[in-house]
């Protein structure tokens, strides 16, 4: 009976950090707890209630039986939210294929008839939630009834094509952009049926990012040879690094975040730093940053509704601005790993989810 007692005690303790996660209020870990992690199972999903201060892992798995099981081993790639839904989460992982969650204090599931144990990138229809597209070495999957079936929509005849990158025009979803790793940028009006090449850069395609307040607004940026825009939805291109030319390394991308609530403004991470814009592109400002450039490569970087909370993770630290870059703290990332993909929850933006890489 004392053991039944310790167990009660147990769940009450664990349904207490749920509801407090779920709620916003803060959940505090100390350094204590954060020392006992086991490297091998520090991986997956992090959340944090308090804008970053204090994280919890978030990666255990639904399950009917009862049985506990977890993706905490797991190396993530994208974590990838419904636009309509922010509650409703998509983990695309390098080796343990696709999870989802509808709510993240009831667990996850894993997509378990997607053929992909790689996935490398995860996007969700704006204007139907059970429309789901993911991608893995030279494959595209898409599913239309919320992650039960999947069937193939792109094929790449290299089989060391890597899709990189999907985005969906928000004004018409049956649009989509996929970047490859050779340097091409496909497009498809049709949902995927079929698909037409619109740009071809000459090195990785790593991201393709849509303006939130004019789809036809869409830029392309390649690992090492800079970035491009289109202002006509992919018909003609311009290349910005001319614009970009006086910040040192700047051709060398790492991520990029386009603010929703001030029209212009965006933020890239390169290997110079962290740029910022309120043209879209145009012309380019540096944001100062708490450690010298070489010393604080940036893996991710993301904006919350107000664009002058910004976020971005590196290897070993999450850092945030609550003035648009003018001062920053810093806190030490949850996991051994490095910090992979950063999301703020539009609804509650003190609720962040983080990712980590890194098989251990």
């Amino acid at each position: 009976s004392n053991n039944m007692e310790k167990n009660k005690i147990k769940l009450m303790i664990i349904f207490s950090l749920a509801v407090l996660l779920v709620s916003g209020c803060s959940v505090r870990f100390s350094s204590s707890e954060k020392k006992a992690m086991d490297p091998n199972t520090d991986g997956g999903v992090f959340a944090s209630a308090d804008k970053g201060s204090t994280w919890k892992q978030v990666s255990f798995i639904k399950n009917i039986s009862g049985k506990q099981e977890t993706f905490r081993q797991a190396s993530a790639y994208d974590l990838a939210m419904d636009p309509n839904d922010p509650k409703t989460l998509y983990l695309g992982t390098v080796s343990h294929g696709l999870y989802y969650t509808y709510t993240i204090t009831d667990g996850w599931q894993k997509a378990a008839s997607l053929p992909l144990s790689e996935v490398k990138v995860v996007a969700i229809d704006p204007k139907d939630k059970c429309s789901i597209y993911a991608a893995g070495g030279n494959r595209v999957f898409k599913s239309e009834d919320c992650s039960r079936n999947w069937f193939q929509i792109y094929y790449d005849n290299d089989p060391k094509a890597d899709i990189n990158s999907i985005a969906i025009d928000h004004h018409n979803s049956d649009i989509i952009y996929i970047g490859l790793s050779r340097g091409d940028v496909l497009k498809s009006s049709d949902m995927g049926e079929s698909w037409q090449p619109i740009f071809r850069a000459k090195d990785d395609v790593l991201e393709i990012a849509l303006s939130p307040f004019d789809s036809r607004i869409v830029f392309v940026a390649t690992q090492n040879k800079g970035t491009a825009r289109s202002m006509d939805g992919g018909m003609t291109w311009q290349d910005l690094e001319d614009n970009m030319s006086d910040f040192k390394n700047s051709k060398k991308f790492r991520d990029l975040a386009i603010a929703t609530d001030k029209e212009g403004v965006m933020f890239m991470a390169t290997t110079y730093g962290l740029l910022r814009s309120n043209d879209y592109g145009d012309s380019w400002s540096r944001v100062e940053l708490l450690t010298p450039e070489k010393e604080s490569t940036i893996n991710a970087i993301t904006l919350a509704p107000n664009s002058d909370q910004i976020y971005y993770v590196t290897d070993t630290a999450f850092y945030r601005s609550g003035d648009g870059g003018v001062s920053w703290s810093v806190v030490n990332l949850p996991s051994s790993r490095s910090g992979q993909d950063l999301l703020v929850s539009p609804d509650n933006p003190d609720i962040i989810y983080l990712t980590v890489k890194g098989e251990k």
